[in-house]
């Protein structure tokens, strides 16, 4: 074959799994986001902000998927006041609490007292706990900005994240291309030799069949002929040889790939099949070429799997 994938230079590809945090300050808040992916078919998106950011979900949502086209990510988005925040105590709902625990503990008997932690736990006691989104245009989009240059951050650190284990995948999937090629090159060999075996294989059927009657050597050649064209496997090979070179012109390149790749590997296990069912185990040489074919579907079978984590 012309070219291996040993010979690819550079290569650069993302995988779909990483995680990125990044943290930043506005005049009231400290901000972090968090941003988690893994492997998928399609991009899902799936986003938690802290109470009083949903103002800010579609642009946000936006970024991600100017940056990101597949996988199933997470992103978070928590912010916490600089300053201690001011907290109210709804005493006349307090005193209702109290009444009402007061009352179940005499009908029910129990000796209990109230705890004071509890009675602050319990649903409207407290506010001024969340984020109050800013009023003003100029404030709500100050904020804004904050929050896209965070997320900007996170991004940038989650695709080089994603940009390093998709050196290693593109190293992995290399070395499994090799293989390939390596095997059907053997298998392109031992080919050239299987007529004289079809022509075997042919004279012993015939001699069992005719029971001593002869048969003339022109005619045995003819059908060893038609038998060899029959069983010939140039064509998946040159096919095979085809897809392989088809695929590590993809690794060569950056981008979105997984999905031609996973195509790619689907014609490369036709090609495999077909190499199996051309070439019935008659003598050593077929015998190994089946043994070769079967090697071929594993290893692309583990190229699909690890084809599976590349965008």
């Amino acid at each position: 074959m012309s070219q291996t994938p040993a010979a690819i230079r550079k290569p650069e590809c993302l995988s779909m799994t990483g995680y990125a945090q990044a943290r930043a300050e506005t005049t009231d808040l400290a901000l972090r986001v968090s941003i988690k992916s893994v492997n998928h078919r399609f991009l899902d998106l799936k986003m938690r902000l802290a109470e009083g950011l949903e103002l800010y979900e579609p642009r946000l949502r936006q970024m991600v998927r100017e940056r990101i086209h597949r996988g199933h990510v997470e992103l978070q988005v928590s912010a916490e006041p600089r300053t201690a925040a001011t907290i109210q105590v709804n005493q006349e709902l307090v005193r209702a609490y109290m009444r009402a625990a007061e009352a179940l503990r005499q009908e029910t008997r129990a000796a209990a007292d109230v705890d004071v932690v509890a009675l602050l736990r319990l649903p409207g006691v407290i506010s001024g706990l969340g984020i109050a989104t800013p009023q003003s245009e100029e404030s709500q989009e100050k904020l804004g900005r904050a929050l896209e240059e965070c997320l900007g951050e996170a991004l940038s650190k989650l695709d080089d994240m994603r940009r390093a284990e998709g050196g290693h995948l593109i190293a992995e999937l290399n070395k499994r291309l090799t293989k390939i090629e390596e095997e059907a090159d053997e298998i392109r060999v031992l080919a050239e030799t299987l007529r004289p075996a079809f022509a075997r294989r042919l004279a012993a059927r015939l001699a069992e069949l005719l029971n001593g009657v002869s048969l003339e050597p022109a005619r045995l050649a003819q059908e060893a002929a038609l038998l060899a064209e029959r069983s010939d496997i140039s064509e998946e090979l040159e096919r095979l040889r085809s897809h392989v070179a088809q695929f590590a012109g993809l690794l060569r390149g950056a981008g979105e790939m997984g999905k031609k790749l996973d195509f790619l590997l689907q014609e490369m296990n036709r090609e495999a099949n077909t190499l199996l069912s051309k070439t019935p185990g008659v003598d050593a040489e077929a015998l190994a070429i089946t043994g070769l074919a079967l090697e071929i579907k594993a290893d692309i079978e583990k190229l699909r799997e690890q084809v599976q984590n590349v965008e």
